[in-house]
């Protein structure tokens, strides 16, 4: 999940797996894979990062220690 921001100042949590595309028009526009379609603040570039840093901290352990039991 990844917090967004509508052009009305208020913030979505988006679950990242179902966006399908992400368009610059000149505003940021998200489709999702039920073709709805948001239109956020954040850069399309900012919503990859987000998306990025979002499946790498589920993916990777917390702290160096987890990886040691």
């Amino acid at each position: 999940m990844i917090h967004v921001t509508r052009l009305n100042q208020s913030s979505v949590v988006l679950n990242s797996d179902l966006i399908e595309q992400i368009e610059s028009t000149p505003d940021t526009l998200i489709t999702l894979t039920n073709n709805q379609k948001l239109i956020v603040l954040e850069t399309p570039d900012e919503i990859v990062e987000r998306i990025r840093l979002y499946r790498r901290s589920i993916l990777l352990p917390q702290s160096a220690g987890d990886l040691h039991g």
